[in-house]
């Protein structure tokens, strides 16, 4: 799992979430030594990378068994940023309480519902215990601890119990232990104007942006699409990738915001910025109502 160097520390990076929670610690992974910008919100994340506030952000794009974080699949179509890097997180789940706080005496469970729908077999194994959703991870850790709560526990990382001092009761009680997130170190685009989302730009221009900002090695590239309303449309445009002996890693559908009953192509392929890769590009541009590259970067290990 390939980290994505900076050229200096102390380099401000935004994620979405408390200190402590996943995203910290995959940006810690991704840009080392980091000051990392928690936000409240998504939106928030994306704001601050376009207004320059911080250099970066890493936001989760999958989740290997709850699959795409579907805001930022949006943002990342809506906003001028660029995709510079990936890493796979791997998801270990503890439970963790205030120190002083037996097992016996844990009747609530605090975290995000997603994290307590990964620790089920927990849940069955002690029906005396009461999963409550929270808006975080490592915002319920911060919970428990700040209200010193003798009842009740948080499910989080364990960049969480250090960073609120919490004491993991039991470790790795996630049902599947080849649950993975994977992440996107982004950035704003070098010459951005109007979001690609907005006002669409000819591949050409979009791949000469994608230069200026894309990671050295680069061979696996991310990109938006939709399809005219015709026969064939979606035949056509995955053609142009078969056609040229382009493997495809992912392709998913969502709905296309502000537009019901029209949708998105979202496409990950595993070629960078060669021939092979501009020429499908372009000839996607030709058959396909819309194409925004998303990113061109080194595939994670």
């Amino acid at each position: 799992m390939a980290r994505v160097p900076v050229k200096t520390s102390g380099v401000r990076v935004a994620i979405q979430g408390e200190l402590g929670c996943f995203s910290h610690e995959a940006a810690e992974r991704m840009v080392p030594g980091c000051a990392v910008v928690p936000c409240a919100l998504s939106g928030a994340v994306f704001d601050r990378v376009e207004r320059g506030t911080a250099a970066a952000a890493v936001i989760p794009i999958e989740n290997s068994l709850a699959g795409t974080v579907a805001e930022h699949a949006d943002l990342l179509v809506a906003r001028d940023v660029f995709i510079e890097g990936e890493f796979p997180l791997r998801i270990v789940h503890h439970l963790i309480a205030a120190p002083g706080v037996k097992f016996s005496r844990v009747r609530r469970v605090f975290s995000h519902p997603v994290a307590l729908d990964q620790c089920r077999n927990f849940f069955r194994r002690h029906r005396q215990i009461e999963p409550v959703p929270f808006y975080d991870t490592a915002g319920s850790v911060k919970h428990v601890m700040a209200e010193k709560l003798s009842d009740a526990a948080a499910i989080a990382g364990g960049h969480a119990a250090r960073q609120y001092a919490g004491k993991i009761l039991q470790a790795g009680i996630e049902d599947d232990k080849r649950n993975f997130t994977r992440f996107f170190l982004i950035r704003k685009l070098a010459a951005a104007t109007e979001s690609g989302a907005r006002k669409q730009k000819p591949a050409r221009e979009q791949l000469e942006e994608c230069e200026r900002t894309m990671a050295r090695g680069a061979n696996k590239t991310s990109i938006a699409f939709k399809v005219r309303n015709v026969p064939g449309a979606l035949f056509k445009s995955l053609s142009v990738f078969a056609l040229r002996d382009i493997s495809l890693s992912k392709i998913e559908s969502r709905p296309l915001r502000g537009r019901p009953w029209e949708y998105l192509f979202y496409v990950d392929f595993l070629r960078g910025n060669d021939e092979a890769a501009r020429n499908a590009l372009r000839h996607l541009g030709e058959v396909a109502e819309f194409v925004k590259v998303l990113g061109i970067y080194r595939a994670a290990a």
